[in-house]
């Protein structure tokens, strides 16, 4: 075994644990908790740190009570987990992928996502509130699974080598584009105005029922992937060699993206179209860590304290104005595309 890895053992069970993932994660999560409380101190009436946390500890006013607790938290309490799913999704696919420009929001999964969930504010309208039932989580669910299929078969085809990925992404973003187009086109101005609040990516006006919602999704995701996860290694070497070795590669295989679907399509559901997250955490994760492959739980803690930090900056950087937190992580996260296809063409392995 190598000597980054080191054997944790409790009773009859045992893990891998690699010291350097541990303390990148550790250290994430200080950085998010730290961007929890800035956040929760943060906007028209601004809390010193320590107020906040006299408040999350049980003290504090009532007026600080209700700002803190019922106002701010549950929206920091979203970003969180919403960054932490997007992450995880991102790191999923480009494992799986092995491709460094794999990722639900360049290869359509969320503008599949976006389109069930338009469909749902418009069509709901229409039909007198007939689809409350489906829900857009649901919907934003379907579409994100028929935009994965679509986008699997076509690589199926050209493979996922090279920017045939991001091409391929592309495509498929431009034909649910264009049906979210026609979908906005045919519905009354007050769905439109829905839906659009909805496409821009932002955690305002959120409140605990999406939290708690994610939260489900991202734990019952994480138990699958406890099992899978002692799979990847193989599953990376190739189809053959993980059969050789007993894996059935192929069930791991569509397991895994299935995952990585209901990661990305219930956090859109949530949110809204939040980009980049999922590209830019897994990029940071595997190269703080000097993995061969993005750590999930450093993906997670990575994408939570981003979109944390982003929605800081969407709230309080262009005060009274705020900006759609999908806004700033665009900004963010494009440079970081162009130097990915820049280092691509440079180092095509």
């Amino acid at each position: 075994m190598s000597r980054d890895w080191r054997v944790l053992a409790l009773g009859p069970v045992t893990a891998r644990w690699r010291p350097r993932t541990a303390l990148v994660t550790a250290l994430a999560l200080l950085v998010a908790a730290g961007s929890t409380v800035l956040a929760l101190g943060s906007g028209d009436f601004p809390l010193a740190p320590a107020r906040v946390l006299d408040v999350l500890l049980g003290g504090g006013a009532r007026r600080e009570r209700l700002i803190v607790l019922d106002l701010r938290l549950p929206r920091v309490v979203l970003a969180a987990v919403v960054g932490a799913m997007l992450a995880v999704s991102g790191a999923i696919t480009q494992t799986v992928a092995r491709n460094a420009l794999a990722s639900p929001d360049l290869l359509g999964v969320t503008a599949g996502a976006g389109t069930g969930a338009v469909a749902v504010f418009v069509l709901e309208g229409s039909a007198g509130g007939a689809l409350r039932a489906v829900g857009v989580p649901v919907a934003a669910l379907l579409g994100g699974l028929l935009a994965a299929g679509l986008t699997a078969a076509l690589l199926t085809t050209t493979g996922a080598t090279g920017l045939r990925p991001l091409l391929v992404g592309v495509g498929v973003s431009a034909f649910f584009g264009g049906i979210t187009g026609w979908l906005l086109l045919a519905a009354r101005v007050d769905d439109v105005e829905r839906a659009n609040a909805w496409l821009v990516g932002s955690l305002t006006g959120r409140g605990w029922a999406e939290v708690g919602g994610t939260s489900v999704a991202l734990l019952l995701v994480a138990l699958a992937l406890v099992p899978l996860s002692a799979r990847i290694p193989a599953v990376q070497l190739g189809f053959p060699v993980a059969s050789a070795l007993g894996h059935r590669a192929g069930r791991v295989v569509v397991a895994l993206l299935l995952c990585a679907v209901v990661l990305a399509s219930v956090a859109a559901s949530a949110v809204g179209p939040v980009g980049f997250v999922a590209l830019v955490a897994p990029h940071l994760a595997r190269l703080s860590c000097a993995a061969p492959r993005p750590p999930l739980a450093a993906s997670a803690a990575l994408g939570a304290g981003l979109l944390l930090a982003a929605d800081l900056v969407a709230r309080t950087a262009f005060a009274p104005i705020t900006v759609p937190a999908g806004a700033v992580t665009a900004v963010v996260g494009a440079p970081f595309l162009v130097w990915l296809l820049v280092r691509s063409r440079r180092f095509p392995s």
